[in-house]
């Protein structure tokens, strides 16, 4: 039961040493995440239409 308890205490500790990200930090990963993630949709659009174009140019 001991071993239970200090289990717990433990725990506890641990999760009072979580330092949280502000508002500010948080509000800038979203952005930077958003962006990256457009760009990468953006490029392989583009990288997409290209063999598209390709594959018409060499069937048709």
């Amino acid at each position: 039961m001991s071993n239970i308890l200090n289990f717990f205490r433990a725990v506890k500790q641990e999760a009072l040493k979580v330092v949280w990200p502000s508002k500010k930090e948080t509000t800038q990963g979203a952005l930077t995440i958003i962006m990256m993630s457009v760009i990468a949709a953006l490029f392989f659009l583009l990288i997409d239409q290209l063999f598209r174009f390709g594959l018409a140019y060499l069937i048709g």
